[in-house]
Protein backbone atom coordinates (compact mmCIF):
# COMPACT_ATOMS: atom_id res chain seq x y z
CA UNK A 1 0.00 0.00 0.00
CA UNK A 2 1.09 3.18 -0.70
CA UNK A 3 0.08 5.90 1.59
CA UNK A 4 -0.79 9.80 0.37
CA UNK A 5 -1.31 12.11 2.90
CA UNK A 6 -3.76 15.19 2.84
CA UNK A 7 -3.98 18.05 4.66
CA UNK A 8 -7.93 17.34 4.89
CA UNK A 9 -10.48 14.90 5.06
CA UNK A 10 -12.81 15.69 2.39
CA UNK A 11 -9.33 16.14 0.07
CA UNK A 12 -8.89 12.24 0.79
CA UNK A 13 -11.95 11.37 -0.17
CA UNK A 14 -12.91 13.25 -3.09
CA UNK A 15 -9.24 12.20 -4.32
CA UNK A 16 -10.15 8.45 -3.81
CA UNK A 17 -13.02 8.82 -5.45
CA UNK A 18 -11.30 10.42 -8.98
CA UNK A 19 -8.27 8.03 -8.31
CA UNK A 20 -10.71 4.93 -8.91
CA UNK A 21 -12.68 6.36 -11.56
CA UNK A 22 -8.91 7.04 -12.85
CA UNK A 23 -7.23 3.59 -12.58
CA UNK A 24 -8.08 0.21 -14.11
CA UNK A 25 -5.29 -1.77 -11.73
CA UNK A 26 -5.51 -0.30 -8.49
CA UNK A 27 -7.90 1.09 -6.00
CA UNK A 28 -7.41 3.72 -3.34
CA UNK A 29 -9.38 3.86 0.33
CA UNK A 30 -9.78 6.46 3.07
CA UNK A 31 -8.99 6.41 6.14
CA UNK A 32 -10.31 9.03 8.84
CA UNK A 33 -10.17 9.09 12.38
CA UNK A 34 -13.37 9.09 14.53
CA UNK A 35 -15.60 12.21 15.33
CA UNK A 36 -14.50 15.31 12.92
CA UNK A 37 -12.53 13.21 10.69
CA UNK A 38 -15.54 11.16 9.86
CA UNK A 39 -17.43 14.75 9.72
CA UNK A 40 -15.21 16.54 7.49
CA UNK A 41 -15.45 12.98 5.44
CA UNK A 42 -19.40 13.19 4.54
CA UNK A 43 -19.18 15.80 1.90
CA UNK A 44 -16.97 13.16 0.04
CA UNK A 45 -18.84 10.44 0.73
CA UNK A 46 -22.71 11.69 -0.65
CA UNK A 47 -20.68 13.32 -3.67
CA UNK A 48 -19.59 9.45 -4.54
CA UNK A 49 -23.13 7.90 -3.39
CA UNK A 50 -24.86 10.60 -5.76
CA UNK A 51 -23.14 10.19 -8.59
CA UNK A 52 -22.33 6.13 -8.13
CA UNK A 53 -18.90 5.97 -7.89
CA UNK A 54 -16.85 3.49 -6.09
CA UNK A 55 -15.55 4.10 -2.44
CA UNK A 56 -14.52 2.46 0.48
CA UNK A 57 -13.74 4.98 3.72
CA UNK A 58 -12.42 3.23 6.81
CA UNK A 59 -13.22 5.22 10.26
CA UNK A 60 -12.13 5.19 13.35
CA UNK A 61 -14.48 4.83 16.63
CA UNK A 62 -13.71 5.14 20.08
CA UNK A 63 -13.89 1.77 22.51
CA UNK A 64 -16.70 -0.36 22.08
CA UNK A 65 -17.14 -0.26 26.12
CA UNK A 66 -17.08 3.39 25.68
CA UNK A 67 -19.47 3.59 23.07
CA UNK A 68 -22.98 5.98 24.47
CA UNK A 69 -26.43 4.54 24.79
CA UNK A 70 -29.90 5.62 25.01
CA UNK A 71 -29.75 9.01 24.77
CA UNK A 72 -26.56 10.07 25.61
CA UNK A 73 -25.39 11.83 23.23
CA UNK A 74 -21.21 11.37 23.98
CA UNK A 75 -19.72 9.14 26.24
CA UNK A 76 -16.19 8.39 24.77
CA UNK A 77 -13.31 11.72 23.25
CA UNK A 78 -14.50 12.67 20.35
CA UNK A 79 -17.31 10.04 19.94
CA UNK A 80 -20.51 10.59 17.07
CA UNK A 81 -22.19 7.99 15.74
CA UNK A 82 -20.14 7.57 12.28
CA UNK A 83 -22.42 4.86 10.50
CA UNK A 84 -25.38 6.55 11.74
CA UNK A 85 -24.83 9.67 9.84
CA UNK A 86 -23.27 8.11 6.70
CA UNK A 87 -26.01 5.28 6.51
CA UNK A 88 -28.48 6.97 4.09
CA UNK A 89 -25.64 7.85 1.44
CA UNK A 90 -23.74 4.67 1.70
CA UNK A 91 -24.42 0.66 0.04
CA UNK A 92 -23.75 -0.54 3.77
CA UNK A 93 -21.98 0.72 6.77
CA UNK A 94 -21.09 -1.64 9.40
CA UNK A 95 -19.37 -0.93 13.45
CA UNK A 96 -16.49 -3.12 13.93
CA UNK A 97 -16.74 -3.94 17.59
CA UNK A 98 -14.96 -7.23 16.56
CA UNK A 99 -11.94 -7.94 13.85
CA UNK A 100 -13.75 -9.08 10.41
CA UNK A 101 -12.89 -12.11 8.77
CA UNK A 102 -10.96 -11.85 5.75
CA UNK A 103 -14.10 -13.27 3.61
CA UNK A 104 -16.32 -10.23 5.25
CA UNK A 105 -13.32 -7.66 4.24
CA UNK A 106 -13.51 -9.44 0.70
CA UNK A 107 -17.37 -8.46 0.71
CA UNK A 108 -17.14 -5.58 1.76
CA UNK A 109 -14.72 -4.27 -0.89
CA UNK A 110 -16.57 -5.60 -4.05
CA UNK A 111 -19.59 -4.70 -2.62
CA UNK A 112 -18.34 -0.56 -3.58
CA UNK A 113 -18.11 -1.78 -7.29
CA UNK A 114 -20.85 -4.57 -7.26
CA UNK A 115 -23.97 -3.58 -9.44
CA UNK A 116 -24.71 0.29 -9.19
CA UNK A 117 -21.46 1.65 -7.35
CA UNK A 118 -21.29 3.67 -4.27
CA UNK A 119 -19.68 4.07 -1.10
CA UNK A 120 -19.47 1.52 1.79
CA UNK A 121 -18.04 2.92 5.19
CA UNK A 122 -16.21 0.38 8.15
CA UNK A 123 -16.23 2.04 11.39
CA UNK A 124 -13.26 0.35 13.76
CA UNK A 125 -13.28 0.56 17.57
CA UNK A 126 -10.20 1.21 18.55
CA UNK A 127 -9.95 -1.71 21.02
CA UNK A 128 -10.97 -3.79 17.91
CA UNK A 129 -8.00 -1.69 15.95
CA UNK A 130 -5.46 -3.15 18.39
CA UNK A 131 -6.09 -6.46 18.58
CA UNK A 132 -4.19 -9.24 17.67
CA UNK A 133 -5.55 -11.52 14.63
CA UNK A 134 -4.28 -14.57 12.66
CA UNK A 135 -3.60 -13.83 9.66
CA UNK A 136 -4.74 -16.15 6.93
CA UNK A 137 -1.20 -17.54 5.43
CA UNK A 138 -2.55 -18.88 2.44
CA UNK A 139 -3.33 -15.24 1.21
CA UNK A 140 -6.03 -16.41 -1.10
CA UNK A 141 -9.15 -14.54 -1.26
CA UNK A 142 -12.77 -15.96 -1.37
CA UNK A 143 -14.03 -15.33 -4.90
CA UNK A 144 -16.83 -13.01 -4.97
CA UNK A 145 -19.70 -13.43 -7.46
CA UNK A 146 -21.06 -10.90 -9.29
CA UNK A 147 -24.68 -9.45 -9.30
CA UNK A 148 -25.28 -7.86 -12.89
CA UNK A 149 -28.61 -8.91 -14.77
CA UNK A 150 -28.14 -9.23 -18.65
CA UNK A 151 -30.47 -8.20 -21.18
CA UNK A 152 -32.16 -11.35 -22.90
CA UNK A 153 -32.25 -11.57 -26.37
CA UNK A 154 -35.46 -10.84 -27.12
CA UNK A 155 -34.82 -7.49 -25.52
CA UNK A 156 -32.00 -6.98 -27.36
CA UNK A 157 -33.43 -7.42 -30.17
CA UNK A 158 -36.19 -5.14 -29.09
CA UNK A 159 -34.33 -2.04 -28.99
CA UNK A 160 -32.62 -3.10 -32.21
CA UNK A 161 -35.67 -3.02 -34.10
CA UNK A 162 -36.71 0.19 -32.21
CA UNK A 163 -33.62 1.99 -33.18
CA UNK A 164 -33.41 0.58 -36.49
CA UNK A 165 -37.02 1.62 -37.55
CA UNK A 166 -36.81 5.07 -35.89
CA UNK A 167 -36.65 8.16 -38.33
CA UNK A 168 -34.72 10.39 -35.67
CA UNK A 169 -33.27 8.48 -33.03
CA UNK A 170 -30.61 9.31 -30.30
CA UNK A 171 -28.18 7.59 -28.26
CA UNK A 172 -27.80 9.08 -24.43
CA UNK A 173 -24.65 7.66 -23.36
CA UNK A 174 -24.60 8.43 -18.63
CA UNK A 175 -21.42 7.65 -16.70
CA UNK A 176 -23.35 4.53 -15.65
CA UNK A 177 -21.27 2.94 -18.93
CA UNK A 178 -17.82 1.53 -18.63
CA UNK A 179 -15.66 4.50 -20.23
CA UNK A 180 -13.06 1.96 -21.92
CA UNK A 181 -15.76 -0.59 -23.35
CA UNK A 182 -17.66 2.14 -24.91
CA UNK A 183 -14.65 3.33 -26.19
CA UNK A 184 -13.97 0.14 -27.54
CA UNK A 185 -17.21 0.22 -30.04
CA UNK A 186 -16.17 3.83 -31.12
CA UNK A 187 -15.79 2.53 -34.41
CA UNK A 188 -19.38 0.00 -34.62
CA UNK A 189 -21.27 2.97 -33.04
CA UNK A 190 -19.57 5.96 -36.00
CA UNK A 191 -20.74 2.87 -37.94
CA UNK A 192 -24.39 2.65 -36.55
CA UNK A 193 -25.25 6.11 -38.11
CA UNK A 194 -27.39 7.27 -34.84
CA UNK A 195 -26.34 10.02 -33.38
CA UNK A 196 -24.73 10.07 -29.98
CA UNK A 197 -25.05 12.02 -26.88
CA UNK A 198 -23.34 12.08 -23.52
CA UNK A 199 -24.07 13.21 -20.24
CA UNK A 200 -21.56 15.31 -18.29
CA UNK A 201 -20.71 12.73 -16.15
CA UNK A 202 -19.98 10.27 -19.40
CA UNK A 203 -18.57 13.20 -21.43
CA UNK A 204 -15.11 10.44 -21.91
CA UNK A 205 -17.46 7.41 -23.19
CA UNK A 206 -17.78 9.12 -26.47
CA UNK A 207 -15.45 12.22 -27.60
CA UNK A 208 -15.87 15.45 -29.63
CA UNK A 209 -13.62 13.48 -32.39
CA UNK A 210 -16.19 10.99 -33.22
CA UNK A 211 -18.26 11.58 -36.21
CA UNK A 212 -21.42 10.78 -34.68
CA UNK A 213 -21.12 12.54 -31.25
CA UNK A 214 -23.24 15.71 -31.19
CA UNK A 215 -22.91 16.87 -27.88
CA UNK A 216 -23.49 17.00 -24.06
CA UNK A 217 -27.31 18.04 -23.53
CA UNK A 218 -28.01 19.46 -20.15
CA UNK A 219 -30.37 22.16 -18.30
CA UNK A 220 -26.69 24.19 -19.06
CA UNK A 221 -25.61 22.08 -21.50
CA UNK A 222 -24.97 22.69 -25.05
CA UNK A 223 -28.00 24.27 -27.21
CA UNK A 224 -27.25 22.23 -30.44
CA UNK A 225 -27.38 19.11 -28.46
CA UNK A 226 -30.72 19.73 -26.83
CA UNK A 227 -32.26 20.88 -29.91
CA UNK A 228 -31.19 17.76 -31.45
CA UNK A 229 -32.37 15.36 -28.40
CA UNK A 230 -35.85 17.14 -28.11
CA UNK A 231 -36.24 16.82 -31.73
CA UNK A 232 -35.72 12.80 -31.92
CA UNK A 233 -38.15 10.67 -31.87
CA UNK A 234 -36.34 7.96 -29.91
CA UNK A 235 -34.09 8.01 -27.16
CA UNK A 236 -32.12 5.14 -25.82
CA UNK A 237 -30.83 6.29 -22.52
CA UNK A 238 -28.00 3.80 -21.35
CA UNK A 239 -26.78 4.14 -17.98
CA UNK A 240 -28.05 7.82 -17.27
CA UNK A 241 -30.28 8.54 -14.41
CA UNK A 242 -32.24 11.28 -16.42
CA UNK A 243 -32.15 13.17 -13.37
CA UNK A 244 -33.69 16.93 -13.60
CA UNK A 245 -30.06 17.90 -14.48
CA UNK A 246 -30.42 15.98 -17.57
CA UNK A 247 -34.24 16.81 -19.11
CA UNK A 248 -34.47 20.09 -17.48
CA UNK A 249 -36.76 20.70 -14.27
CA UNK A 250 -39.59 20.94 -16.84
CA UNK A 251 -38.85 17.30 -17.25
CA UNK A 252 -42.91 16.80 -18.34
CA UNK A 253 -41.20 18.72 -21.88
CA UNK A 254 -38.74 16.17 -22.20
CA UNK A 255 -38.27 14.33 -25.07
CA UNK A 256 -41.71 15.77 -26.34
CA UNK A 257 -41.88 13.74 -29.69
CA UNK A 258 -39.59 10.63 -28.38
CA UNK A 259 -40.46 7.12 -27.64
CA UNK A 260 -38.41 6.95 -24.56
CA UNK A 261 -36.15 3.81 -23.50
CA UNK A 262 -34.20 3.89 -20.62
CA UNK A 263 -32.12 1.10 -19.41
CA UNK A 264 -30.57 1.73 -15.74
CA UNK A 265 -29.27 -1.03 -13.48
CA UNK A 266 -31.31 0.35 -10.42
CA UNK A 267 -34.86 0.08 -10.52
CA UNK A 268 -35.65 2.67 -8.12
CA UNK A 269 -33.81 5.29 -10.53
CA UNK A 270 -35.85 4.28 -13.65
CA UNK A 271 -39.19 3.83 -12.05
CA UNK A 272 -39.01 7.02 -10.40
CA UNK A 273 -42.19 8.90 -12.29
CA UNK A 274 -40.25 11.24 -13.99
CA UNK A 275 -39.09 11.91 -16.97
CA UNK A 276 -42.05 9.87 -18.84
CA UNK A 277 -40.06 6.72 -19.85
CA UNK A 278 -42.20 3.75 -22.48
CA UNK A 279 -39.50 1.15 -21.76
CA UNK A 280 -37.56 0.47 -18.70
CA UNK A 281 -35.08 -2.43 -18.94
CA UNK A 282 -33.23 -2.67 -15.75
CA UNK A 283 -30.13 -4.67 -17.14
CA UNK A 284 -26.59 -3.84 -17.77
CA UNK A 285 -26.60 -1.43 -19.91
CA UNK A 286 -22.65 -2.08 -21.05
CA UNK A 287 -23.78 -5.17 -22.09
CA UNK A 288 -26.81 -4.70 -23.90
CA UNK A 289 -24.43 -2.03 -25.75
CA UNK A 290 -22.08 -4.85 -27.05
CA UNK A 291 -24.75 -6.68 -28.29
CA UNK A 292 -26.64 -3.68 -29.58
CA UNK A 293 -24.36 -2.75 -32.23
CA UNK A 294 -24.40 -5.89 -34.37
CA UNK A 295 -27.91 -6.03 -34.79
CA UNK A 296 -29.07 -2.52 -35.56
CA UNK A 297 -29.63 -1.53 -39.25
CA UNK A 298 -30.75 2.56 -39.07
CA UNK A 299 -31.54 4.72 -41.82
CA UNK A 300 -31.61 7.92 -41.15
CA UNK A 301 -29.29 10.03 -43.26
CA UNK A 302 -31.85 12.93 -43.34
CA UNK A 303 -31.66 13.45 -39.56
CA UNK A 304 -28.14 13.17 -39.67
CA UNK A 305 -27.91 15.94 -41.95
CA UNK A 306 -30.08 17.96 -40.01
CA UNK A 307 -28.09 17.35 -36.60
CA UNK A 308 -25.03 18.50 -38.12
CA UNK A 309 -26.12 21.65 -39.71
CA UNK A 310 -27.50 22.54 -35.95
CA UNK A 311 -23.77 21.64 -34.73
CA UNK A 312 -22.52 23.62 -37.21
CA UNK A 313 -24.74 26.50 -36.77
CA UNK A 314 -25.10 27.47 -33.36
CA UNK A 315 -21.04 28.64 -31.90
CA UNK A 316 -19.76 27.17 -28.72
CA UNK A 317 -19.51 30.92 -27.91
CA UNK A 318 -22.87 32.45 -27.61
CA UNK A 319 -22.94 35.78 -29.47
CA UNK A 320 -24.71 37.47 -26.56
CA UNK A 321 -21.91 36.64 -24.03
CA UNK A 322 -20.17 40.14 -23.03
CA UNK A 323 -17.19 39.91 -21.24
CA UNK A 324 -15.40 43.72 -20.35
CA UNK A 325 -12.25 44.86 -21.97
CA UNK A 326 -9.30 43.50 -19.73
CA UNK A 327 -10.69 40.10 -19.13
CA UNK A 328 -10.29 36.85 -20.58
CA UNK A 329 -13.13 35.05 -22.46
CA UNK A 330 -14.13 32.51 -20.36
CA UNK A 331 -15.57 30.55 -23.37
CA UNK A 332 -12.58 31.39 -26.17
CA UNK A 333 -10.00 30.28 -23.48
CA UNK A 334 -11.70 27.31 -22.93
CA UNK A 335 -11.84 26.17 -26.89
CA UNK A 336 -8.14 27.19 -26.72
CA UNK A 337 -7.52 24.82 -24.08
CA UNK A 338 -9.41 21.66 -25.81
CA UNK A 339 -7.23 22.07 -28.69
CA UNK A 340 -4.08 22.32 -26.40
CA UNK A 341 -4.95 18.97 -24.63
CA UNK A 342 -3.69 16.19 -26.37
CA UNK A 343 -5.17 12.65 -25.87
CA UNK A 344 -3.45 10.84 -22.86
CA UNK A 345 -4.54 14.18 -20.69
CA UNK A 346 -7.22 13.93 -17.85
CA UNK A 347 -9.23 16.65 -17.12
CA UNK A 348 -10.86 18.26 -14.20
CA UNK A 349 -13.88 20.56 -15.21
CA UNK A 350 -14.65 21.39 -10.91
CA UNK A 351 -18.20 20.52 -10.39
CA UNK A 352 -20.06 24.19 -10.17
CA UNK A 353 -20.55 27.28 -10.88
CA UNK A 354 -19.63 29.45 -14.07
CA UNK A 355 -16.34 27.50 -14.89
CA UNK A 356 -18.20 23.97 -14.45
CA UNK A 357 -20.70 25.55 -17.27
CA UNK A 358 -17.98 26.79 -19.80
CA UNK A 359 -16.36 23.27 -19.65
CA UNK A 360 -19.10 21.75 -20.43
CA UNK A 361 -20.41 23.76 -22.94
CA UNK A 362 -16.87 24.64 -24.71
CA UNK A 363 -14.76 22.08 -24.31
CA UNK A 364 -14.21 19.43 -27.40
CA UNK A 365 -13.06 16.12 -25.31
CA UNK A 366 -11.00 13.76 -27.40
CA UNK A 367 -11.12 10.16 -27.28
CA UNK A 368 -8.46 8.76 -25.06
CA UNK A 369 -8.74 11.58 -22.52
CA UNK A 370 -10.13 11.14 -18.97
CA UNK A 371 -13.00 14.13 -18.06
CA UNK A 372 -14.33 13.78 -14.48
CA UNK A 373 -17.39 15.03 -13.17
CA UNK A 374 -19.26 15.05 -10.26
CA UNK A 375 -22.32 16.67 -10.76
CA UNK A 376 -25.57 15.20 -8.68
CA UNK A 377 -23.99 16.72 -4.78
CA UNK A 378 -22.90 20.09 -7.15
CA UNK A 379 -20.77 21.13 -4.16
CA UNK A 380 -17.62 23.71 -4.54
CA UNK A 381 -14.23 22.12 -3.51
CA UNK A 382 -14.30 19.39 -5.75
CA UNK A 383 -11.82 20.56 -8.06
CA UNK A 384 -8.10 20.09 -6.27
CA UNK A 385 -9.44 17.16 -4.29
CA UNK A 386 -10.39 15.16 -7.66
CA UNK A 387 -7.22 16.48 -9.68
CA UNK A 388 -4.93 15.11 -6.86
CA UNK A 389 -6.58 11.18 -6.98
CA UNK A 390 -6.25 11.35 -10.76
CA UNK A 391 -3.12 12.62 -11.01
CA UNK A 392 -1.65 10.18 -8.29
CA UNK A 393 -3.57 7.64 -10.19
CA UNK A 394 -1.00 7.85 -13.11
CA UNK A 395 1.63 10.32 -13.07
CA UNK A 396 2.09 9.68 -16.68
CA UNK A 397 -0.53 12.18 -17.56
CA UNK A 398 -0.86 15.62 -17.27
CA UNK A 399 -3.93 16.19 -15.36
CA UNK A 400 -5.81 20.01 -15.98
CA UNK A 401 -7.79 21.44 -14.14
CA UNK A 402 -10.38 24.38 -13.90
CA UNK A 403 -11.70 25.68 -11.26
CA UNK A 404 -13.64 28.84 -10.01
CA UNK A 405 -11.66 31.13 -7.33
CA UNK A 406 -14.71 30.02 -5.60
CA UNK A 407 -14.85 26.68 -5.44
CA UNK A 408 -11.36 26.67 -5.64
CA UNK A 409 -11.10 28.58 -2.07
CA UNK A 410 -13.16 25.58 -0.56
CA UNK A 411 -9.95 23.12 -1.21
CA UNK A 412 -6.68 25.29 -1.22
CA UNK A 413 -4.83 23.97 1.90
CA UNK A 414 -4.04 20.66 -0.52
CA UNK A 415 -2.13 22.71 -2.39
CA UNK A 416 0.44 21.21 -0.19
CA UNK A 417 -0.10 18.46 -1.04
CA UNK A 418 0.17 18.35 -5.05
CA UNK A 419 3.89 20.11 -4.09
CA UNK A 420 4.59 17.07 -1.81
CA UNK A 421 3.52 14.79 -4.39
CA UNK A 422 5.07 16.96 -7.13
CA UNK A 423 2.05 15.98 -9.29
CA UNK A 424 2.24 16.81 -12.89
CA UNK A 425 -1.20 18.93 -12.66
CA UNK A 426 -2.12 22.36 -14.48
CA UNK A 427 -4.47 24.25 -11.92
CA UNK A 428 -6.71 27.25 -14.18
CA UNK A 429 -8.19 29.91 -11.73
CA UNK A 430 -10.56 31.60 -13.00
CA UNK A 431 -10.73 34.41 -10.99
CA UNK A 432 -13.59 36.60 -11.25
CA UNK A 433 -13.54 37.85 -7.49
CA UNK A 434 -16.28 36.05 -6.23
CA UNK A 435 -19.23 33.79 -6.36
CA UNK A 436 -20.51 34.37 -10.15
CA UNK A 437 -23.49 32.08 -9.88
CA UNK A 438 -24.38 33.65 -6.35
CA UNK A 439 -24.14 37.04 -8.08
CA UNK A 440 -26.24 35.95 -10.93
CA UNK A 441 -29.38 34.87 -8.81
CA UNK A 442 -29.27 37.43 -6.37
CA UNK A 443 -29.30 39.76 -9.82
CA UNK A 444 -31.70 37.75 -11.67
CA UNK A 445 -33.93 37.01 -9.00
CA UNK A 446 -33.24 39.54 -6.19
CA UNK A 447 -33.36 42.70 -7.91
CA UNK A 448 -29.53 43.03 -7.04
CA UNK A 449 -29.29 42.40 -3.75
CA UNK A 450 -26.24 41.16 -3.26
CA UNK A 451 -24.33 39.64 -0.14
CA UNK A 452 -21.58 37.61 0.53
CA UNK A 453 -20.66 36.78 -2.93
CA UNK A 454 -17.65 38.89 -3.87
CA UNK A 455 -14.87 40.83 -1.90
CA UNK A 456 -17.73 43.96 -1.95
CA UNK A 457 -20.43 42.17 0.04
CA UNK A 458 -17.87 40.30 2.78
CA UNK A 459 -16.24 37.70 0.61
CA UNK A 460 -12.36 37.67 0.64
CA UNK A 461 -9.97 36.14 -1.58
CA UNK A 462 -6.15 36.00 -1.07
CA UNK A 463 -3.62 37.15 -3.74
CA UNK A 464 -3.65 34.10 -5.62
CA UNK A 465 0.17 34.49 -6.69
CA UNK A 466 1.38 35.15 -3.26
CA UNK A 467 -0.53 32.05 -2.05
CA UNK A 468 1.46 30.10 -5.16
CA UNK A 469 4.41 31.08 -3.91
CA UNK A 470 4.01 30.39 -0.16
CA UNK A 471 3.93 26.88 -1.74
CA UNK A 472 6.81 27.39 -3.42
CA UNK A 473 4.61 26.80 -6.65
CA UNK A 474 5.43 28.01 -9.84
CA UNK A 475 2.62 30.42 -11.22
CA UNK A 476 1.49 32.68 -14.45
CA UNK A 477 -1.49 35.17 -14.79
CA UNK A 478 -3.21 34.97 -17.83
CA UNK A 479 -4.77 38.08 -19.08
CA UNK A 480 -5.27 37.50 -22.51
CA UNK A 481 -4.24 34.92 -25.51
CA UNK A 482 -2.67 32.06 -24.48
CA UNK A 483 -0.83 31.41 -27.97
CA UNK A 484 0.67 34.52 -27.74
CA UNK A 485 1.42 34.72 -23.84
CA UNK A 486 5.40 34.53 -22.59
CA UNK A 487 6.49 31.76 -20.68
CA UNK A 488 3.47 29.78 -21.29
CA UNK A 489 4.17 27.09 -23.13
CA UNK A 490 7.81 26.76 -21.17
CA UNK A 491 5.29 26.23 -17.93
CA UNK A 492 2.14 24.21 -19.73
CA UNK A 493 5.15 21.67 -21.29
CA UNK A 494 6.80 21.20 -18.06
CA UNK A 495 6.17 17.63 -15.76
CA UNK A 496 5.96 20.27 -12.48
CA UNK A 497 2.51 21.57 -10.74
CA UNK A 498 1.60 25.27 -12.36
CA UNK A 499 -1.22 27.60 -10.94
CA UNK A 500 -2.36 29.64 -13.99
CA UNK A 501 -4.68 32.61 -12.89
CA UNK A 502 -7.04 33.32 -15.68
CA UNK A 503 -8.57 37.22 -15.31
CA UNK A 504 -12.73 36.54 -15.32
CA UNK A 505 -14.91 39.50 -15.72
CA UNK A 506 -16.46 39.57 -12.55
CA UNK A 507 -20.30 40.32 -14.37
CA UNK A 508 -19.06 37.65 -17.35
CA UNK A 509 -22.66 36.04 -19.22
CA UNK A 510 -22.45 32.41 -19.54
CA UNK A 511 -25.08 32.20 -22.35
CA UNK A 512 -27.25 29.65 -23.21
CA UNK A 513 -28.76 28.65 -20.09
CA UNK A 514 -32.40 27.04 -19.17
CA UNK A 515 -34.02 30.31 -17.74
CA UNK A 516 -37.03 30.18 -14.51
CA UNK A 517 -39.26 32.71 -14.05
CA UNK A 518 -40.92 34.01 -11.09
CA UNK A 519 -44.54 33.08 -11.69
CA UNK A 520 -47.56 35.47 -9.74
CA UNK A 521 -48.07 33.10 -6.98
CA UNK A 522 -44.54 33.02 -6.51
CA UNK A 523 -43.14 29.44 -7.46
CA UNK A 524 -40.66 29.30 -10.06
CA UNK A 525 -41.31 27.86 -13.76
CA UNK A 526 -38.44 26.45 -15.95
CA UNK A 527 -38.42 26.70 -19.53
CA UNK A 528 -37.74 22.94 -21.56
CA UNK A 529 -34.46 22.16 -23.00
CA UNK A 530 -35.12 23.46 -26.41
CA UNK A 531 -35.82 27.07 -25.17
CA UNK A 532 -32.46 28.00 -23.97
CA UNK A 533 -31.88 31.60 -23.43
CA UNK A 534 -31.30 33.70 -25.34
CA UNK A 535 -34.13 32.78 -27.35
CA UNK A 536 -32.78 31.95 -31.33
CA UNK A 537 -33.69 34.63 -33.79
CA UNK A 538 -37.01 33.45 -35.92
CA UNK A 539 -35.33 32.56 -39.08
CA UNK A 540 -32.91 29.99 -37.16
CA UNK A 541 -35.81 28.41 -35.31
CA UNK A 542 -37.16 27.90 -38.54
CA UNK A 543 -34.21 26.31 -39.74
CA UNK A 544 -32.57 24.26 -36.69
CA UNK A 545 -36.29 23.71 -35.38
CA UNK A 546 -38.61 22.11 -37.67
CA UNK A 547 -40.43 19.46 -35.76
CA UNK A 548 -40.72 21.86 -32.51
CA UNK A 549 -42.31 24.89 -34.67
Amino acid sequence: MNCIAVVHEVTAVISAEYFNKHSQAERAFVLVTAGPGLTNAVTGIAGAWLDSRELLVVGGQVKSTDLKSGDLRQRGIQEIGGIEIVESICKEVIRATNPLSRQEVDRLVELTREGRKGPVFIEICIDVQARMVTIDGSNNKKSISKKTTTATEIEVDFVASALSSAERPVILIGGGMDRLSVNALRAELNGLQIPILTSWNGADRFAADNPMWFGRPDTWGMRSANLILQQSDLILALGVRLSFQQTGFNWRAFGPLATIIHVDIDMAESSKGHPRVDQILNVDANDLLSRLVKKVKAECQEWIGLCKEIRDSLPLDDGENKTALGYVSPYKFVEQLSELCDSQTSIVPCSSGGANTVMMQAFLNKTGQIFFNNKALASMGYGLAGAIGAAVADCNRRVVLVEGDGGFSQNSQDLATVVAQNLNLKIFIFANNGYASIRMTQSNYFDGNYIGCDDETGLGFPDWGKLAGAYGLDHLAIDGDISRLEGFHELWNSSKPVLFVVKIDPNQTYFPKISSRVTTDGSMESAPLHEMSPPLADDMRKKLMPYLI
